[in-house]
């Protein structure tokens, strides 16, 4: 199960005690946001793409949208997201609990610059009902981040 892997990985770090899970769905950013009592812009959402044949994580702020112009310049391929039943096969977590934190070997993880403008965020954890909340450079440091980049639009604020 996904959430044990999560929790595994979280107790190497000595930080495990800190995952949280909920008796509701926390699959999507509105659900997340409920269960958390937070803002929506404050989950780190994780979209699963398919960049050549790599797969590739964004973990981008619970308001922002990929923008397939800044997508294309980044990665020099049209945005194409993972068909949801392959995502656990890429990625080793299935859809509504994907994170960045143990995914399966030559997964790319990039955090879009969406997420810098809070201190805290609260990525899944690996199953629809769990989240955990990192500060900006606990994130970079768990999700074994390539890289940050700005891929998405929506997000900035006036």
């Amino acid at each position: 199960m996904s959430i044990e892997k999560v929790r595994a990985f979280f107790r190497e770090k000595g930080i495990e005690d800190r995952v949280q899970e909920f008796p509701v769905s926390s699959a999507t950013v509105e659900l997340a946001a409920q269960a958390l009592g937070v803002e929506g812009k404050r989950i780190a959402k994780t979209l699963s793409f398919l960049v050549g044949d790599q797969c590739v994580l964004i973990v981008a702020a619970g308001d922002a949208k990929v923008d397939n112009a800044k997508f294309k310049a980044q990665f020099h391929t049209k945005a194409k997201m993972l068909p949801h039943d392959l995502v656990p096969e890429y990625v080793g977590h299935a859809v509504g609990g994907v994170c960045p934190f143990a995914v399966k070997e030559g997964v790319a993880v990039y955090l879009d610059e969406s997420l810098r403008r809070f201190e805290t965020v609260y990525p899944a954890c690996g199953s629809s009902n769990s989240a955990i909340e990192l500060t900006i450079p606990e994130l970079m440091a768990y999700a074994d981040t390539d890289a940050w980049i700005d891929v998405c639009k929506g997000w900035q604020e006036a």
